[in-house]
């Protein structure tokens, strides 16, 4: 495998127009979809107040964070033939429909800062913020923003409706941690809420995140030929994150809290759109948040980026139990994504339909397994009824009816079908070779591969060109004619995510994967998390080959904490035990345990921690040193479309 950064020729590097294949795809979908149908337009514009011209929100140091000036193309009502023109209808949506809005005299949201929605809602003294989106630079715009037109308020609450970065990590834009770690603002989140959203985001976070980057098309320019959305909102924020653990948690439903004089019902919904979620009714103003139980598409049962599979039933069950409690006396439904639903019918009726178009994807894949049909099978053959599939709000802009009932497949029976031929297979790299040998060699798939892209046959070309770029990644003709391959399916593609997975997949091959330094976590991440995550993460990153016959054992002493902790490595592993020591340490630490996550995540190292005080080492030094090199440090941009290095 070649270690030099590999680049395209210019001819063979530039996008590609769409295929006459693609523009009669495109076409189809046109003649399918009640495109007259504007109200979702009329919604989406409903209650505006104002927002920022150009909307473009930058870091103190002048580093763009968000900016949406780049997709002014999203104007033109008529989608290009490079774009599914469903698509570029919720591209729209989500785009030319930013800034602050009223929901109802009271509630206000601000839209299209990030990916999420941010909610204000006016209580006696302040505000009561609802999700403060992904980043501080997003949050803080959004909130100077509602000041700026509705007149400044504090801050008297916040509520983290689930677990999801785009719903937290922006916090230290919109609060001080001291003022919540004091108690003098609430911060609620449902029960487990701080291990879901560590987890996710630090156990799994560098993998999720170089996925997120195809995902959410975070490298993509804005065009017609590459980025327009993410389907679940206009773009994502790239500013700086933070993390504050909640100081009040909602375990059941029916929990009520009264916050700043706005009295507040929630029920839990776990293990559905995340692991730890809720929703919640205002009873004073018959509002229902959905946080992201609903949303204008189709969402994922399984998200591309990679996370948990969710529980298509238990989703589909709880949208029935909103409907069931509060479905009576609502009179006006947001989320925090997308738009409003405003009246009672409208809005139960919506519900409803996405109730059942989770349901009918669980029971039809179950239905077909129990046939024995394979979960690539069963995607093929389960299409939405129209009752529910000709919705607007019920299309795959940002999951797909194919990938989620393959995810539904997959929590019930695992990923193996049952055919013993897929119980041991090869790894990608060893079986493009034997393809490529099988096949009649290089040139021979070169040239079969050219007659089927020319026959629109994409999906069988990036199979087939993918064992090809596996087995020789420098091979030029391969990796052209498969970026071509995937752009043409991200031309066709409905679903964002999709969109953004073959463009970006299209852009690597042709330039390869962008110069990339190791993962890091933020100093917010670092102060925010709760030290038991910590040696999670520590556990994830440990080397096991390398550590492998080491033993070291570390007494940790938190004055801050008041308590210490054993952390030992043997036979590979690591465990922290709470409250314990060893006589015969390796060696022992006194330090905060701030300092402590900091040094092991490498935003600073023991000997400027001993330099300055705020380390006492009793022990051996080299052990500690030892330590530092067991961990591993992982690529932000690994290859994902071409081999990896093999360890």
């Amino acid at each position: 495998m070649s270690e030099r950064p590999f680049k395209l020729p210019a001819d063979l590097a530039a996008p590609k127009p769409a295929s006459d294949h693609t523009r009669a795809a495109n076409d189809a979908v046109r003649e399918a979809l009640p495109f007259a149908d504007k109200r979702s337009f009329e919604n989406a514009a409903r209650g505006f107040i104002a927002s920022i011209d150009p909307l473009t929100i930058t870091r103190a140091d002048g580093r763009v964070t968000f900016d949406l000036t780049g997709v002014d193309f999203l104007d033109e009502e008529d989608a290009p033939d490079t774009v599914n023109p469903s698509l570029w209808r919720q591209a729209r949506l989500n785009a030319l429909h930013h800034g602050l809005f009223e929901v109802v005299d009271g509630i206000y949201q601000i839209r299209s800062f990030d990916i999420a929605n941010m909610t204000l809602i006016r209580g006696e003294v302040g505000w009561i913020l609802i999700d403060p989106l992904t980043s501080t630079e997003s949050s803080r715009a959004a909130l100077d923003l509602a000041n700026a037109h509705l007149g400044e308020r504090p801050i008297t609450a916040i509520i983290i409706t689930h677990s999801h970065a785009d719903h937290f990590a922006g916090i230290l834009g919109v609060v001080d941690p001291a003022d919540v770690e004091s108690g003098a603002i609430p911060l609620i989140a449902p029960e487990h809420f701080v291990d879901e959203a560590l987890n996710e985001n630090v156990l799994a976070g560098n993998v999720m995140n170089r996925r997120a980057t195809y995902m959410y098309g975070n490298l993509l320019p804005p065009s017609p030929t590459a980025f327009v959305t993410t389907g679940l909102g206009a773009a994502l924020s790239m500013g700086s994150t933070g993390f504050v653990v909640p100081n009040d948690t909602i375990k059941e439903t029916g929990e009520t809290r009264m916050l700043d004089g706005i009295e507040i019902e929630f029920q839990m919904t776990p293990g559905t759109e995340a692991p730890a979620e809720m929703v919640f009714y205002l009873p004073q103003f018959k509002a229902l948040c959905m946080s992201e139980i609903t949303s204008h598409h189709l969402h994922n049962v399984y998200t591309p980026r990679g996370a948990q599979v969710r529980d298509a039933l238990a989703w589909s069950a709880q949208i029935n139990e909103a409907i069931d409690r509060y479905g009576d006396c609502l009179e006006v439904q947001f989320a925090c994504h997308h738009w409003p639903i405003w009246g009672r019918e409208e809005a139960c009726e919506y519900m409803r339909k996405q109730r059942d178009m989770y349901k009918y994807i669980h029971d039809q894949t179950l239905r077909l397994a129990n046939h024995g049909y394979t979960k690539e099978e069963i995607a093929e053959q389960v299409r939405l009824p129209d009752s529910l599939g000709l919705e607007f709000a019920n299309r795959g802009y940002y999951g797909t009816v194919h990938h989620n009932v393959r995810a539904v497949y997959v929590k019930y029976l695992g990923y193996f079908d049952g055919n013993p031929s897929n119980l041991y297979k090869l790894p990608p790299v060893e079986v493009g070779r034997r393809y490529v040998d099988f096949m009649g060699g290089t040139d021979a798939v070169i040239e079969k591969s050219r007659q089927s892209y020319v026959e629109g046959d994409y999906r069988w070309v990036a199979e087939v060109l993918n064992h090809l770029v596996m087995a020789q990644p420098d091979n030029a003709a391969a990796r052209a004619l498969l970026a071509n391959t995937l752009e043409q399916l991200g031309y066709q593609s409905e679903s964002a995510p999709w969109r953004n997975f073959y463009l970006s997949g299209a852009m690597e091959l042709r330039a390869d994967t962008p110069g990339t330094a190791s993962f890091v976590a933020n100093e917010g991440m670092a102060r925010g998390m709760p030290i038991e995550n910590l040696f999670q993460a520590m556990a994830v990153r440990l080397n096991g080959p390398k550590a492998d016959g080491k033993k070291l054992h570390f007494n940790l002493h938190f004055p801050d904490l008041a308590t210490s902790y054993l952390m030992v490595i043997e036979n590979a592993v690591l465990h922290a035990f709470e409250n314990r020591e060893t006589d015969v340490p390796s060696a022992e630490l006194t330090l905060t345990s701030i300092d402590f996550k900091r040094m092991m995540l490498g935003l600073t190292t023991a000997v400027d921690l001993i330099a300055d005080g705020n380390l006492a080492l009793d022990g051996n030094l080299a052990a500690l040193a030892e330590l530092g090199n067991l961990f591993d440090q992982f690529p932000r941009r690994f290859p994902i479309v071409t081999p990896r290095p093999t360890f």
